[in-house]
């Protein structure tokens, strides 16, 4: 039951951090909006770990797992998942993710012999309609389907999807490393990804925060605390030891908080068009979860 409620958490901070990470994304950018939430993670992970276990010796090639792990899916992932976010919006990003226990499943069961519920293709089938539905509305609205959004969002999920196995074999390899520790590890991996990528495209990281008032570097912060620190300190403490593809099926409580909190910041009710893809979503969910 921990595992579940960690997670439940993990997703309630998550989608409040969102709403701070997709202002600032199309504030400034997605790459800048990434350095800044995985810098201020990095800083209270670090700060964590010294005050209460310290730090473990590590063999090179566990630490080089949990870096992986973070320059790809905290990393690179998460360029492509910020991006979706300033462009479909946070809600309609996160139910894109409904894919995500289908890929963790399937990467669990060839890493960790964990099995796979049937019913996953009559729930990938609803997903797809999910799809259709938000490129739709962008077409009746602007007269274009949103396509990129779709694949930022596909692309920054299978990419987070693709870094959960990794860093569960991290975490078996040493089970004394706490979430927190590999988190730090996850992040240092991420802020190489960002230090490469400013150096072909830079995005002017310190000039940004100069940019920002005190009261918008407050609230950055406190968006990177919620969505990044807490979240994933939360989330990887429970997938050390649960079951992946149950963990990943409980991550659509996170559309729920996420859409609650993006009418509440912009001050409208949710489109038609997002409460059919709700449909859609949580009728794949039941297929993906609890089978034929």
């Amino acid at each position: 039951m921990k595992p579940y409620i960690l997670v439940l958490t993990a997703n309630f901070c998550f989608a409040l951090g969102s709403m701070f990470f997709t202002h600032y994304a199309r504030r400034f950018s997605s790459v800048w909006m990434n350095t800044m939430k995985a810098s201020v993670a990095a800083i209270g992970f670090s700060l964590v770990v010294l005050f209460t276990t310290g730090f473990h010796e590590l063999t090179f090639i566990n630490f080089a797992i949990f870096f992986v792990s973070g320059f790809i899916a905290l990393g690179i992932g998460d360029i492509f998942l910020i991006q979706a976010f300033a462009k479909l919006g946070p809600a309609r990003t996160l139910v894109i993710f409904g894919f995500h226990p289908v890929i963790v499943g399937a990467l669990s069961f060839i890493f960790f012999g964990q099995d796979i519920e049937q019913g996953k293709l009559i729930g990938i089938f609803f997903f797809i309609c999910c799809l259709f539905t938000f490129s739709y509305e962008k077409f009746k609205s602007s007269g274009k389907w949103e396509i990129s959004g779709l694949v930022m969002a596909l692309a920054g999920m299978s990419l987070d999807a693709v870094g959960i196995p990794i860093t569960r074999y991290a975490f078996d390899m040493n089970p004394s490393i706490s979430g927190f520790e590999g988190n730090f590890y996850r992040c240092l991996g991420a802020l190489t990804s960002y230090f490469i990528i400013s150096r072909f495209r830079p995005f002017h990281f310190f000039a940004g925060i100069r940019s920002l008032s005190s009261r918008s570097l407050t609230l950055v912060i406190t968006g990177s605390i919620l969505g990044t620190f807490l979240s994933l300190g939360l989330y990887l403490e429970a997938i050390k030891t649960a079951h992946l593809a149950s963990i990943s099926g409980i991550s659509i409580t996170s559309v729920i908080f996420s859409s609650l909190f993006e009418s509440i910041w912009e001050k409208k009710l949710p489109s038609k068009f997002l409460v059919f893809s709700f449909v859609f979503f949580f009728s794949g969910m039941y297929f993906i979860l609890v089978g034929i």
